[in-house]
C-alpha cells in the first residue's frame, strides 16, 4: 500500500510502540473497538486478537479493500469506509478508540470525539508531537490554547510513547506522540463543551491582547466586568494565563450575560 500525501498518511512501522498503544488501549473495559486510520494493519494485528467487536474506519478505498481482505477470515472484523470528521460511528454501550490519526485531521477528529456524545471509555491515539504539546500545554506556556483547554477539562491525558520520524513509513518531518485519553472525574458535560469551545476561541483570537481587548468585539464593557468579578480575574489578564477550570466558570458567566 503507497500512502497518499493528501490523506496525511504516514503508516505506523514501530512494532514495540503498536504494542504499547494497543495495551494502553485494550486495558479498557469498553464492549466495542473503534479503530480509526487503519492503515496498513500495525495496530489493527493485535487489535483484532483481542476477540471484541473490532470497527475498523478508513477513508481510502484502496487500503479499505486491502484491510477487506487481509481480515477476512476474522469474525470480529467489521470495516468502515468514511471521514472520521463526519462519518457515523458504530453503536455501543461504550467504545475503546485507537487511531494513529492523519496529521492533517487530527485536531478536528479530536475536536469531535471531545463533544459529541460518543460513548468512549478509553482513547489510544497518535499526533504530531507539537500538537500533543498544545493538549497538555499549561497556563501561560506558548502551546496553551483552547485544544489544551477543552481537552483538559474533559479527559484524563498520559503520555504512551513519543516517536521520532523513523517510526513511520513514508517518515514525517516532525516527531509524534501517542497519547491515552481515559474519562475525568467531574469533567464538564459534553453538551456545555462547544459552548466552552467558541468563548476560548473569542478570547485567544489576539494571543497578545487582554481579555477586555478579545472581548470587547463581542460584549459591552459592563458585561465583561460582571463577567470578570464573578469569576475573579481581572479584564487585563491574557487568556493565556487563565487555568483550564477557570474557563468553565468563565463561560458559563458569559453565556448568562449574552
Amino acid at each position: 500500500m503507497r500512502p497518499k500525501k493528501h490523506f496525511g498518511q504516514h503508516f505506523l512501522a514501530n512494532a514495540g510502540a503498536a504494542s504499547a498503544i494497543c495495551n494502553a488501549a485494550l486495558a479498557s473495559d469498553a464492549s466495542v473497538i473503534l479503530e480509526i486510520g487503519p492503515g496498513r494493519g500495525a495496530l489493527t494485528d493485535i487489535l483484532v486478537r483481542d476477540g471484541r467487536p473490532l470497527w475498523a474506519l478508513e477513508l481510502d478505498s484502496d487500503i479499505c479493500q486491502f484491510l477487506g481482505e487481509r481480515y477476512k477470515g476474522a469474525p470480529n472484523f467489521h470495516l468502515l469506509q468514511g471521514d472520521a470528521i463526519s462519518a457515523e460511528l458504530p453503536k455501543a454501550e461504550s467504545l475503546c478508540i485507537v487511531g494513529n490519526l492523519p496529521y492533517n485531521a487530527a485536531t478536528t477528529i479530536l475536536s469531535r470525539l471531545l463533544t459529541e456524545p460518543i460513548p468512549w471509555e478509553r482513547m489510544a491515539l497518535m499526533f504530531q508531537l507539537e500538537v500533543g504539546q498544545k493538549l497538555m500545554g499549561r497556563p501561560r506556556e506558548k502551546s496553551y490554547g483552547p485544544l489544551s483547554i477543552l481537552a483538559q477539562v474533559s479527559a484524563g491525558m498520559e503520555t504512551i510513547a513519543k516517536l521520532g520520524p523513523g517510526s513511520f513509513s513514508p517518515k514525517p518531518k516532525v516527531d509524534s506522540i501517542a497519547i491515552l485519553f481515559k474519562p475525568k472525574a467531574g469533567a464538564l458535560s459534553i453538551e456545555k463543551r462547544v459552548p466552552l469551545l467558541d468563548v476560548l476561541h473569542k478570547s485567544f483570537a489576539f494571543r497578545r491582547k487582554t481579555l477586555a481587548n478579545n472581548w470587547g468585539h463581542f460584549l459591552p464593557s459592563e458585561k465583561i466586568s460582571a463577567i470578570c468579578d464573578g469569576a475573579g480575574i481581572s479584564a487585563s489578564f491574557r487568556a493565556e494565563a487563565v487555568p483550564p477550570e477557570k474557563w468553565i466558570e468563565i463561560a458559563s458567566l458569559w453565556w448568562n450575560q449574552k
